[in-house]
């Protein structure tokens, strides 16, 4: 790579934001040497140590240097700046999660920006350049009429995007009522405003599906080529590159992607769109930690440009901001077409006769039911959020299980390729023909998953076409497109799936939904299972009865053994709103969020007590006013790949006074890390997710 050597000599002083390692205790901007005037935002390559890093210039000034500072390898003056609104957004996000600016710009801009030189990434402008030929004109798309209540939507939406916004809005609407539809119209006035708009969704496996409906709305109205972009991790380096240049030279007038697409440079940004906002895939778990829905909101109100929030089963914290004024509802409470919500059935399992093993998830009620659906011509979603063949081996004779030897977790039993695999660390062995204990060659699986259940009812119902999808069967690129194209096409009479296939998928022949074993989720040390489980079996019913054209009743049919749990309770009525008033409830008298503010410290090394001692003397560092920090706790599953994990909670009544005892205390961390060199890894993870 040719380099631009530049003289330090009586140019100026420019703050640069580079990826500096986290022990070296560098946390903001270093100061470089440079030959001219650089605007803040601009991309340079600046020296640090012996290696050579992608840099960000970036605003504020710089105090005169007392020592002969290093200069600016090179500069990539062909892209233009980087805008002062995603600065300001970079520095919010740096400061809120703990990290350092320059981590975090290393993270979201695309890693290929890294290994180009100036003179190559001009070349890629110019090729971005060549690509500007129109395409064939389009058709108008023809528009379906919207409802009463989408229509009212959409004008609170477009009025803010005339207006400028005043809250994020909050649009609540149960499963097929219509949601997407309210994006596209609230899009087409933003863009018809000559603005560029984000659409965030939280899996990958949903962009090529809501890409190819805003494709087909907008292809009349953006012909262009890159008019309409995808960013998300599945794309190979080359084409993210290119779409985010798109989107920050303004070629891109829609951007869709996942929670790393809430980072992109749209200096035009009108609108945001964080569709299904409850989900946890907008969280990111390793590195900066952020949440990208919240981000959305702070990107939003600090361009005062509206945000849209829609869910069917909205996060409680949205939820409660609603409740209170800070976000405005938007409320769309009937389907599509007159369809009916799907009718929900609380199968009692302890109505079933007792027998031997009657943990059974395919009992004879629900295989009647299938087998009627079935004999209808109708399609079926049977609903198991656990991959594999069977959660663990046993041994009879023993005791033995199949643990993982590196993991505090068993290994999972997958048939179609007879092995043993750990979902934790990834460690796999073939299936022992015999007892590693004892020799007892009787060793049987305990408990199901999604590949013993698609067999099972292959067997139970032969002549049924069962389908499954899980992260197993479409790790192959294009076998997800390819399977749920089947289900659309009505080649599959029973389609067996994780959570992969409750979400957002608009499957028009499914009229029955089956959840099986969904229990474990009732009694989980972790306050926020309840409310994912409820989010997950809505949304799975939300799969039923989706085209109101189909003869009889679609359904919903759970197999529990807390028939009168409250939460199913809920779920049998579709009342969202009772559920979230008892867990708001609980939560406020537990002051849990949003009621309280949380953060985890996370120590990992190689032995528990290494990592409880790094804990417990961070927790004698610094005492905050009205900040509790609790003692620390193995991790759910403690050991993963052999390194031991322990976390610490810290919890504050509010959020300013978490910041300011973060911001005190992270850098006495770091200090405190160089004494404990048995400890790998240290993290804090600012608003948790998982407890």
């Amino acid at each position: 790579m040719e380099r631009l050597v530049v003289d330090p000599g009586p140019g100026v002083v420019v703050r640069v934001a580079v990826d500096a390692p986290q022990h070296s205790g560098l946390t903001g901007p270093l100061d470089y040497a440079s030959e001219q005037v650089l605007a803040p935002g601009s991309l340079v390559r600046a020296p640090l140590g012996k290696r050579e890093l992608l840099g960000v210039v970036w605003p504020g000034e710089s105090a005169p240097p007392e020592v002969e500072l290093r200069a600016v390898a090179a500069v990539f003056d062909a892209l233009p700046p980087l805008g002062a609104a995603w600065c300001r957004m970079l520095d919010f996000a740096a400061g809120y999660y703990q990290r350092s600016v320059g981590e975090l710009a290393s993270a979201v801009l695309p890693p290929q920006l890294r290994e180009l030189s100036p003179e190559q990434l001009a070349a890629r402008l110019r090729k971005l350049e060549r690509k500007a030929a129109k395409g064939p004109a389009a058709a108008e798309p023809v528009r379906p009429e919207l409802a009463p209540e989408q229509a009212g939507a959409v004008a609170r939406i477009t009025a803010q995007v005339e207006a400028g916004a005043a809250k994020p809005l909050l649009l609540f609407g149960v499963t097929g009522s219509g949601k997407t539809e309210v994006y596209l119209r609230a899009a087409e006035a933003a863009l018809a405003a000559g603005r560029q708009v984000l659409v965030l969704v939280p899996e990958i496996n949903l962009t090529p599906q809501l890409e190819a409906r805003f494709t087909e709305r907008f292809a009349a109205l953006l012909p262009e080529p890159l008019a309409i972009v995808s960013l998300h991790s599945a794309l190979t380096p080359a084409q993210r590159l290119q779409n985010w240049l798109a989107a920050h030279l303004g070629r891109a007038r829609l951007v869709l992607g996942t929670r790393l697409a809430v980072f992109a440079s749209l200096p035009e940004l009108g609108l945001i769109v964080v569709d299904e906002e409850h989900d946890p895939s907008y969280k990111q778990q390793d590195g900066a930690r952020y949440s990208a829905r919240d981000l959305a909101v702070w990107r939003a109100h600090d361009l005062k440009v509206p945000v849209v929030l829609g869910s069917a089963t909205p996060s409680l914290e949205s939820w409660q901001h609603a409740e209170s004024g800070r976000y405005e509802r938007l409320t769309l409470a009937t389907r599509i077409g007159g369809g009916a919500l799907p009718r929900v059935r609380l199968f009692d399992m302890k109505s079933l006769p007792p027998s031997p093993g009657v943990t059974t998830a395919l009992t004879a009620p629900l295989l009647a039911a299938l087998k009627e659906r079935l004999d209808r011509g109708e399609q079926s979603l049977v609903f198991l959020n656990r991959r594999g063949y069977a959660p663990v081996l046993h041994c009879g004779e023993c005791q033995w299980k199949s643990d993982c030897p590196h993991c505090s977790a068993w290994r999972v039993f997958h048939k179609r390729d007879r092995t043993l695999r750990c979902h934790h660390c990834g460690f796999t062995e073939r299936v022992p023909r015999a007892c590693p204990n004892c020799g007892n060659h009787d060793i049987a699986p305990i408990g199901r998953g999604t590949e013993r259940l698609e067999e099972q009812l292959a067997e139970a119902l032969p002549g049924a076409r069962v389908l499954r999808i899980d992260a197993d069967s479409t790790r192959r690129k294009g076998e997800l497109e390819a399977q749920l194209q089947a289900v659309h096409d009505g080649e599959v009479d029973i389609l067996v799936g994780t959570q992969m296939v409750t979400k957002g998928h608009d499957f028009r022949r499914i009229r029955f939904v089956a959840a099986v074993n969904p229990d474990g989720a009732l009694f989980s040390s972790d306050f926020r299972a309840p409310e994912r489980l409820f989010a997950l079996l809505m949304q799975a019913a939300g799969r039923a009865g989706r085209d109101a054209s189909g003869d009889g009743v679609s359904e919903m049919w759970v197999q529990t053994w807390h028939r009168d749990h409250a939460l199913y309770q809920a779920l049998a009525r579709h009342d969202y709103e009772r559920f979230a008033r008892d867990q708001l409830a609980e939560r406020r008298s537990a002051s849990l969020p949003p009621f309280s503010h949380l953060a985890l410290l996370r120590a990992e090394a190689r032995t528990a007590e290494a990592a409880k001692a790094f804990l417990d003397e961070a927790a004698g560092l610094l005492q905050g006013e009205q900040v509790f920090v609790y003692p620390p706790v193995p991790h759910a599953v403690a050991r993963v790949a052999d390194v031991e994990r322990m976390q610490m909670l810290v919890e504050a009544g509010q959020r300013s006074r978490l910041q300011a005892f973060l911001r005190e205390w992270v850098p006495a961390l770091l200090a405190l890390k160089r004494q404990h060199k048995a400890v790998l890894r240290w993290a804090v993870d600012v608003d948790p997710l998982a407890i």
